[in-house]
């Protein structure tokens, strides 16, 4: 299934970039935080201490990369010269399915490195097979820079002309993060999407007025996530370009930013002081923004959702396409009861999830893809 507008692509090591970076966080001075702080007041030194001295010591970013480049990839022209980057990997099965699985921020396709393979080549022949697409966002990694900040759902636009491209006709989507808001804008505007499967909260219906008290209970709860966890949310969608100043400039600063997102989004279980990720997963995660010079394009979604009018279904309409629904416990912010989602989603797959948060494919991609299949096989 060639296409003209699909070129292959691997990741460069950038070896150039790879030494200004060791340079910077060599140079990194520490500085004071309060006693006991853990992570409360942002990201904890300790930590901050222990990731630097094993970036420096031990972290093989060449090995990162050729690990990466085992997954085939792809950048794709979806319009007037703008490509996409893409991990594309087809599936020996006749019967596989097109998925589009999209990850969010501060992630990357490192999300899924770990089951694309499994999503291609299921280990039962009872289980789906899918022929995977994982774009990275625009702005981000090896995907080009709009020239002005892209909301979710132009960005929704994208990737159904990257799917088309692609030669799909017809595909499933996966999403988390503003992969699940991206995904609800598809729901609602794809002729080609049969259906989306969402790990996180995304869109909502334009009424969310509580009618219960585990519906009440829900809005108390997530006014105190917005109020403790979403200060990154406002500033990124309000004045990235001065947060760019100071993380462009700052590798340490980066790798601080999104450790502090990766464990009080994540369940750390048992009280973990440390992000439930290793070193080297969360430093090629760190690389990949920093080797493309991407944190500030990044953050430019979060700009361009404002600009396009926030995270609201428009006044009388549903995603009608079959929506399946893996809610896991520990997530920045908690799935609402199921009839205040069915107010803007034709839900017909639930699961409340035992373990897990934000990162679902990256903490629990057992729970992740047996969901996943179970979904899509009874579509």
């Amino acid at each position: 299934m060639a296409s003209t507008s699909a070129t292959p692509f691997e990741i460069p090591v950038n070896a150039e970039e790879v030494a200004w970076i060791r340079e910077r966080v060599a140079a990194f001075r520490f500085f004071e935080e309060p006693e006991n702080a853990g992570w409360a007041h942002g990201a904890n030194r300790d930590y901050m201490e222990r990731l630097r001295t094993y970036w420096l010591e031990s972290f093989d970013w060449p090995a990162a990369v050729a690990h990466l480049n085992r997954h085939p990839q792809v950048r794709v022209d979806v319009g007037d010269g703008y490509h996409l980057h893409a991990v594309h990997r087809r599936s020996s099965r006749p019967d596989a399915r097109p998925l589009l699985i999209a990850h969010g921020w501060p992630g990357s396709v490192l999300e899924f490195d770990a089951i694309i393979e499994r999503l291609a080549e299921p280990e039962s022949p009872d289980q789906p097979a899918f022929h995977v697409v994982a774009p990275s966002l625009p702005g981000y990694a090896w995907s080009d820079r709009p020239k002005n900040p892209l909301g979710p759902r132009a960005v929704a636009g994208l990737y159904d002309t990257l799917m088309a491209r692609l030669g799909y006709e017809h595909f499933v989507y996966q999403g988390g993060d503003w992969g699940c808001v991206i995904g609800g804008w598809i729901g609602l505007d794809s002729s080609a999407a049969d259906a989306i499967h969402i790990s996180g909260f995304g869109l909502r219906a334009a009424d969310m007025t509580p009618k219960t008290p585990e519906q009440m209970a829900w809005l108390q709860q997530a006014m105190v996530t917005r109020e403790t966890e979403m200060a990154y949310l406002q500033l990124q969608g309000t004045k990235p370009q001065s947060l760019g100043f100071a993380m462009m400039d700052s590798p340490m600063g980066v790798a601080a930013w999104f450790a502090e997102k990766f464990i009080g989004w994540s369940d750390t279980k048992d009280d973990a002081t440390d992000p439930p990720y290793s070193f080297d997963m969360m430093l090629t995660n760190i690389m990949i923004y920093l080797t493309t010079r991407s944190f500030l394009t990044a953050t430019w979604i979060y700009r361009g959702m404002f600009i396009e009018g926030g995270f609201t279904i428009p006044e009388g309409r549903r995603i009608e396409k079959p929506t399946g629904v893996a809610a896991f416990p520990k997530d920045l912010l908690a799935f609402p009861p199921r009839e205040m989602v069915e107010r803007g989603y034709n839900v017909v797959h639930w699961t409340d999830m035992p373990s897990g948060g934000h990162f679902a494919s990256l903490e629990e991609p057992e729970l992740f893809l047996a969901d996943l299949r179970k979904f899509v096989s009874a579509l």
